[in-house]
């Protein structure tokens, strides 16, 4: 195996083997492991292991490995949904509103359902930006997300 992949090995370990809550803490098992990443390629890792954050008891969040066998097109319709609160836009920005903590868990499901009016996303704990082709107009991407999503606020 070359680093790459026991890194990702590792991660996956350690988020099947505790309750991570932020990648802080996941750094710091990292290194306990003598695994040596930046903040930036854990980020990346994440992604690629399509991990997400789910609530626990005490109204905080841990990290899960996603169950790839299981995501469908209706899981991620789901995910968005179950987030989502509302949507703007300001020339080829859009800005979507989340739940506090569900930010990631909606962007991974746009990025998941490959839409390709959006060129990327970038959550934070309850806000995702969303970057647009210049050319998608901001009711052409409306209209898109309601017919994938159904019936959406607006601002």
């Amino acid at each position: 195996m070359n680093g790459r992949e026991n890194r990702l090995k590792a991660i996956r370990t350690i988020i099947a083997a505790s309750r991570i809550s932020s990648q802080d803490k996941l750094l710091h098992k990292l290194e306990e492991e003598g695994v040596t990443v930046t903040q930036a390629t854990l980020s990346r890792d994440l992604k690629v292991l399509k991990v997400g954050k789910v609530p626990d008891d005490g109204g905080g969040y841990y990290y899960v490995l996603s169950e790839t066998e299981g995501e469908s097109f209706q899981g991620f319709v789901e995910d968005f949904k179950r987030g989502y609160l509302s949507l703007t836009f300001n020339r080829n920005l859009g800005v979507i509103k989340t739940l506090a903590g569900h930010a990631d868990t909606v962007a991974i499901a746009l990025d998941r359902l490959e839409l390709p009016e959006i060129l990327g996303t970038i959550a934070g704990d309850d806000t995702i930006l969303i970057i647009l082709k210049e050319d998608v107009s901001h009711e052409n991407m409306t209209s898109r997300l309601q017919d994938l999503m159904g019936p959406l606020e607006l601002l």
